[in-house]
């Protein structure tokens, strides 16, 4: 399972740092990232991160928000700095990974239950 952390109210121009940490069987993570929900929007990448290091964002947060992963702690963050309005959104974390649940072998691409974001003075 995931579980995220970190939203909140922020002003314009604010920073705030997303968290999300899985548990439960896992042998290995192959990639992680987080994306987005706006209002009536449908949900978007913000930015993924491989096993291998390579690191995508989408256009509308390059330069502003930053994905990075800590292997030990099967964690993965996202700094957000110079936030805007429209970065208001529901975050999620997501994360493609191989389980051993007993003695099953599994590769799943799990959700985290999101954590909402509000950019507002």
């Amino acid at each position: 399972q995931l579980q995220a952390s970190g939203g909140g109210l922020v002003q314009p121009g604010g920073s705030m740092t997303l968290s999300c940490v899985a548990s439960g069987g896992i042998i290995s993570i192959n990639a992680m990232g987080w994306y987005r929900r706006a209002p009536g929007k449908q949900r978007e990448l913000a930015a993924t991160i491989t096993s291998g290091g390579t690191i995508n964002y989408a256009d509308s947060v390059k330069g502003r928000f930053t994905i990075s992963r800590d292997d030990a702690q099967n964690a993965v963050y996202l700094q957000v700095d110079s936030l805007k309005p429209e970065d208001t959104a529901v975050y999620y974390c997501n994360y493609n990974l191989d389980l051993m649940i007993g003695s099953t072998w599994s590769r799943e691409n799990i959700w985290g239950h999101g954590t909402q974001v509000t950019v507002s003075s």
